[in-house]
């Protein structure tokens, strides 16, 4: 196994395919490795609820097979798991509920998962996460809270906690995870990884449970931005299943990583984006737009009513989808998450039109804001990773509850579908990182991952694995 680190635990994505398609290591022996990580390292960390052994190591044994007959397979023997949301064929997609338990087996894999077993990954298992995906924190009161493998007082942030504190440990190198509000950024934020929200519509959300249909995505939490390109490229494709999903075609993004940031003309998002955040998000930031040449700040007009706007139509729609259940099981609801579905079916309708007629307006005001600039800069989260069960945080002077202010940043975002990656940063003497979001024009997604590639390659922007043993 020459060049590659004698620890597979901090290898990425990239560095695993070399190995198993080179036939230095076999496949059978990365899932090996990487279950029995899980078993020493997830009584600390619980990230997992469900661990596939049987399936990982029958998926190895199978890429191993191919190798020996001379295919080639793009994600050859790369362990994954999954936010359980995710369907896994033979095993009940919980959706981070106590309700959803009870149900059968899923009887076939999500499209995702689907695509990634045909690409050669191996699936480990499935991922803790906030219920029903309704969650800033990594905290749930059925499978017990996520821990942060970077200090194991603090948050993972959610709703993606698993999917954040799995690769940040090495457990695996790529998770995937669920983004409606920021639930892909902000465990990235307080993980210290890199992840991609893709454009809204970009990839198949077929098989996986739902929680606001109109704001919803799936994509990629990793150690470098390179495994983020690899997996979203094998992800992407037309899918009949899911009628959100736009009729666009594939945009590989792995062959334009070595294009750096030559002529990108990049912005730091200003006003409501530069408010309300702990010195660390500003610092960050900061950082990043140097590192960049940033040109200087753009005012996002009304970014402040699109988060607004955003947790109106959030409500509505997921406490719509859950209304059954509310009235029939109350009691096997996490109460923080009840109320806020309840609280939805209190929402007037002329808020949601108003809602909706204002979102046509930010994402017009936005297109024609990215007709003078290739990427915006924005924190992903207003302060690092907070202390488990903190209640409030106090922001520019005022106190807030730390919950739903985690994702102040994220929201405006969501509202309108960009497409984020998100780079970790570890400011000089910090012992957690913190992220920043780099935003660019709908479907390209190709130029979010070129500069989080270059942030990673010049050394800004990094995700150790967590010295956890």
């Amino acid at each position: 196994m020459s060049g590659l680190p004698s620890d597979q635990k901090s290898w990425t994505a990239a560095q695993t395919i070399s190995a198993v398609a080179g036939g230095e290591i076999s496949a059978e022996a990365v899932a090996t490795h990487a279950l029995q990580t899980v078993d020493k390292l997830d009584p600390q960390i619980n990230a997992f609820t469900d661990v596939t052994a049987d399936r990982a190591l029958s998926e190895a044994r199978a890429v191993d097979e191919a190798i020996a007959r001379g295919e080639e397979l793009p994600l050859a023997g790369v362990p994954y798991a999954v936010k359980n949301l995710f369907d896994m064929e033979g095993v009940t997609t919980r959706a981070g509920s106590k309700i959803n338990r009870e149900n059968p087996p899923a009887p076939a894999d999500s499209t995702l998962v689907a695509k990634l077993k045909g690409a050669g990954a191996i699936l480990i298992g499935g991922l803790n996460m906030g219920e029903y995906a309704y969650d800033f924190t990594g905290e749930n009161v059925h499978d017990g809270n996520c821990l942060n493998p970077h200090d194991l007082t603090r948050m993972t942030g959610g709703s993606s906690s698993g999917s954040g504190a799995a690769a940040a440990a090495g457990m695996v190198p790529v998770t995937l995870g669920s983004d409606t509000n920021g639930s892909i950024r902000v465990p990235s934020s307080f993980c210290g990884l890199f992840g991609l929200k893709p454009t809204y519509g970009r990839l198949s959300r077929a098989g996986s449970f739902p929680f606001v249909g109109s704001l919803d995505h799936l994509g990629p939490l990793a150690r470098s931005a390179e495994d983020l390109a690899l997996v979203f490229d094998v992800m992407q494709g037309p899918d009949p299943k899911d009628p959100a999903q736009a009729d666009k075609p594939v945009l590989p993004t792995m062959p334009e990583l070595s294009k750096g940031i030559d002529g990108l003309k990049v912005a730091v998002a200003g006003g409501y984006f530069r408010q309300k955040a702990m010195p660390e998000a500003f610092q960050a930031l900061d950082l990043i737009a140097s590192a960049l040449g940033a040109i200087g700040e753009i005012e996002v007009p009304e970014a402040a009513r699109a988060r607004a706007a955003a947790y109106v139509i959030t409500t509505v729609e997921g406490s719509s989808l859950h209304l059954d259940r509310i009235r029939t099981r109350p009691e096997d609801f996490d109460p923080d998450t009840r109320d806020r579905f309840i609280s939805g079916t209190m929402v007037p309708a002329v808020w949601v039109q108003q809602s909706q007629r204002f979102r046509s307006w930010f994402r017009a005001m936005m297109r024609e804001l990215f007709t003078h600039v290739d990427i915006l800069l924005a924190p992903a989260t207003p302060f690092h990773a907070l202390p488990s069960g903190t209640k409030t945080i106090v922001l520019d002077g005022e106190e807030m509850p730390a919950r739903p202010n985690i994702g102040i940043f994220t929201q405006p975002i969501s509202f309108i579908g960009l497409p984020v990656a998100t780079v970790p940063v570890w400011l000089d003497g910090a012992s957690l990182p913190i992220g920043v979001q780099v935003i660019a024009p709908p479907w390209r997604e190709d130029l979010a991952l070129r500069v989080a590639h270059h942030l990673q390659t010049t050394g800004i922007a990094s995700a150790p694995v967590a010295n956890i043993q």
